[in-house]
């Protein structure tokens, strides 16, 4: 049986943030069945050496990535490219791809994230299964909508280059996966793509679990807590929404609540709101378990979100209470346990009844974690997985 090469636009591990939760564990999911070769960016010098990755792995090739936004801006206008390929177009990745494939016996290419397709051999050369994740095309979209003056015009075209790519991508794609079926079914009424189907992220309940061993956080009876990467755009909208117009709504009944932004590289938008005593801003953690064990509830609090969460999977299977909007909330079987609202008042008020009911919240908390337990378990998630490397069905194995 042949070997998988592994695309990823940033090193799978450790795997603390969305992206490289669900890309470590695709690839350790495939290296249950074939060698792996990894080949990967790294925009953080720590993840040049990941030593933990040799488990899952035949040969790494790790890539440091240092262009900058203006730089990829300026090579994207003039190749009339989308800037998020221009981003990570680099030759030291190219002379990796052709290396390994000349090298090894590959018989499929996993690509995580499209920007990370333009390093597809021209000429056909294995099977190859196209992880989108979300649509970005879609994302751009609704940033340019909210956007004004130049800055439309960037997300706008950035949005319809990037939707011809991914259309051709799908298109030399044996499969095109998505996050959540919605994301899925998008693609396919804006590209005509087929061959497309959604694999749902899943979740460690085993690491995810109240009763594990780790350091606990003592930050009051009355934390709200929100989770996630602080230089991601959409964080710091949903953060900045609720800490200046959800959390002061909350505070007129609750004057002794406090919410803690918990989550690396908070941008300067994210700290100015820490001057407030109400608001804390962590940074980095060690261990986020933590901060969502010391949470009364988790708020995720998104205006703009692709596909499925893992920051409310992992709420959920905390046992903690989970107050999330529409749009954090798509994707999820989350009826009976998480409470969604879509507007600042309605958020408020969910946020409000749960911390005034502490026998709700708790009910609510532990409905989460039999659910993510149920429903979320990656074995299962990924299961669909083996069809694509071409390896039989097994019987009584979870679809």
């Amino acid at each position: 049986m042949g070997d998988v090469l592994f695309l990823a636009h940033r090193v799978p591990y450790p795997p603390d943030r969305g992206d490289k939760i669900r890309s470590f564990h695709m690839l350790r999911h495939l290296a249950k069945h074939r060698r792996v070769h990894l080949a990967a960016f790294a925009d953080d010098p720590r993840d040049m050496n990941r030593p933990e990755l040799a488990e899952f792995t035949a040969s790494r090739a790790i890539v440091r990535r240092r262009k900058s936004q203006a730089v990829a801006g300026v090579q994207a206008l003039a190749s009339g490219r989308p800037l998020s390929l221009a981003a990570f177009d680099d030759a030291a990745m190219r002379r990796t791809v052709v290396d390994v494939l000349a090298r090894e016996d590959v018989e499929t290419i996993f690509v995580f994230s499209s920007q990370m397709a333009q390093y597809l051999p021209a000429e056909p050369h294995a099977r190859v299964i196209m992880d989108f994740v979300d649509m970005d095309s879609a994302k751009f979209a609704s940033y340019a909508e909210a956007a004004k003056g130049p800055m439309r015009w960037i997300l706008a075209r950035e949005a319809r280059l990037l939707m011809a790519y991914e259309g051709a991508v799908a298109a030399r794609a044996d499969a095109s996966l998505f996050v959540s079926e919605a994301e899925a079914s998008l693609f396919r009424q804006s590209t005509d793509a087929e061959r497309v189907q959604a694999i749902e992220n899943g979740i460690d309940t085993t690491h995810f679990d109240p009763a594990a061993d780790f350091a606990h956080v003592d930050a009051g009876p009355a934390l709200i807590v929100f989770t996630g990467q602080m230089d991601y755009r959409p964080n710091i909208e949903a953060v900045t929404w609720f800490a200046e117009d959800i959390l002061p709504c909350v505070r007129a009944t609750h004057p002794d609540v406090r919410f803690a932004i918990v989550g690396r590289n908070p941008a300067e938008a994210v700290k100015a709101l820490a001057k407030s005593g109400d608001v804390i801003v962590t940074g980095e953690v060690e261990d986020v378990r933590g901060w969502l064990a010391a949470a009364a509830l988790v708020v995720a609090p998104l205006k703009l979100a692709r596909g499925i969460q893992n920051k409310v999977l992992e709420a959920m299977a905390m046992a903690r209470p989970v107050v999330a909007s529409s749009a954090a909330a798509e994707g999820i079987d989350h009826k009976g346990t998480i409470a969604v609202a879509t507007s600042g008042g309605d958020i408020a008020d969910a946020v409000t009844l749960l911390l005034s009911d502490r026998r709700k919240a708790a009910e609510l908390g532990l409905a989460a974690r039999a659910r993510v337990m149920a429903r979320y378990g990656w074995d299962a998630r990924l299961a669909p997985l083996d069809g694509l490397i071409g390896l039989p069905p097994r019987l009584g194995r979870a679809a």
